[in-house]
């Protein structure tokens, strides 16, 4: 008998990113926030300043909470965006990678915990190596 795991479905997949990620904000509730109009927020999007999955039953986009502050985008993500994307990640897995614990790390948490504690050159160095 074979000991590879059967593929997850789509569904499963989104559902473990929408539970390891935790905190979620819809394309309207993300504008809320920082005061922006959404096609403001579409535009954030379509430009890889925050990455966005679809999750939930109804399959809405949303964005991880972790990367918009009150002011709009987390200025120190879109360079770890792109080079995890350069390294051949997806979007929906370089948010699983930013959002998956590290005890490595120098601080308790994920990598995006790490870049918000001002460890942007160690989580970048990080995924550089990804990339090798």
């Amino acid at each position: 008998m074979s000991e590879t795991p059967a593929p997850q479905s789509d569904e499963s997949t989104s559902r473990d990113l929408e539970s390891l990620v935790g905190e979620w904000l819809t394309v309207p509730d993300a504008a809320e926030r920082i005061g922006a109009p959404l096609s403001r927020v579409r535009q954030f999007i379509a430009d890889r300043e925050v990455l966005a999955a679809r999750i939930g039953e109804r399959r809405v986009t949303a964005i991880p909470a972790k990367f918009l502050d009150e002011a709009g985008p987390r200025p120190e993500l879109r360079g770890t965006f792109t080079v995890l994307a350069d390294g051949g990640m997806d979007d929906e897995e370089i948010i699983e990678w930013l959002h998956t614990p590290d005890a490595t790390l120098p601080v308790e948490g994920a990598p995006i915990d790490a870049m918000l504690a001002g460890f942007k050159t160690e989580v970048r160095r990080r995924a550089q190596e990804l990339a090798l």
